[in-house]
């Protein structure tokens, strides 16, 4: 079966660090509380996951996080017969186990699936909230504390992947950028474990580094990779080494760009 998902039970006891910006975690629980879709758009590595996981604990709710690709199909989220043990048995997918649970099913980056997967989604984002499975003959009935979220990176949206309206429509929307200066510092801080005045450097040097996207870079640096690099200073690695391992290397593979941006990290920190 050619999919990534994850599939966590929650211990409320244990909840995601996640810090809120704005409306988002008040908006979510009122989608959940309404049965709403809900729709994450925003760049790669600005919390959209780390949010869902922390929401989805809140809640007390079992999370199937699902990875989309271009192979991701229809039955690899709803299920298929395999063969197990010489008999042939029907294995339910993650978007299955996650209605007949009533979990959070989450597909990151859903523009990457094939489109027979959007024509399994329309009938659970509706006053239906229904999940036929013609292999089995079932008719699956989302129960209250089932909720469907996606996500996907608009700076990465082309032409043959993107969402139809009739698509986008479905879904309550939320926009995701990286956090202010002072909450991503935190955030870096709190991750890492790296003290808050050399986390401030990092991300005033990420401001500058995610100013260059569109020009030099596709994307700009992450959260997540500032969190890397401050985890790998933190244990005792120089800094312009970790930060060739975390900011340079993982954003191109061009020589000049990269030069260009260890110029600037070393503007930074000398």
């Amino acid at each position: 079966m050619p999919l990534s998902s994850v599939a966590n039970p929650i211990d409320k006891r244990e909840i995601p660090f996640y810090e809120n910006v704005g409306n988002e975690c008040a908006m979510f629980e009122h989608a959940f509380r309404q049965r709403l879709p809900l729709l994450l758009k925003g760049p790669t590595g600005c919390g959209k996951t780390r949010f869902v996981s922390h929401m989805a604990a809140k809640l007390g709710r079992p999370l199937f996080t699902v990875s989309c690709h271009d192979d991701l199909t229809s039955a690899d989220l709803t299920g298929r017969y395999l063969l197990q043990g010489g008999e042939t048995r029907w294995v339910d997918g993650p978007l299955t186990r996650a209605v007949r649970e009533g979990g959070i099913c989450y597909l990151d980056e859903v523009v990457e699936a094939r489109k027979d997967v959007t024509v399994v989604l329309h009938p659970l984002t509706d006053d239906r909230r229904l999940l036929p499975l013609e292999r089995t003959g079932e008719l699956l009935e989302a129960p209250d504390d089932f909720m469907l979220v996606v996500s996907y990176n608009p700076g990465y949206q082309h032409i043959l992947k993107s969402l139809k309206p009739s698509t986008r429509q479905r879904f309550l929307a939320m926009s995701f950028d990286f956090p202010p200066p002072k909450v991503e510092r935190d955030i870096v801080a709190r991750e890492s474990g790296l003290p808050g005045e050399q986390c401030a450097a990092l991300v005033n040097l990420a401001a500058s580094l995610r100013a260059m996207k569109g020009q030099d870079l596709e994307e700009g640096v992450s959260t997540r990779l500032l969190v890397y690099c401050a985890t790998l200073i933190a244990a005792g690695v120089p800094i312009l080494e970790a930060a060739r391992a975390t900011l340079v290397e993982p954003l191109s593979d061009d020589a000049d760009v990269q030069e260009g941006l260890m110029e600037a990290i070393q503007a930074t920190f000398g």
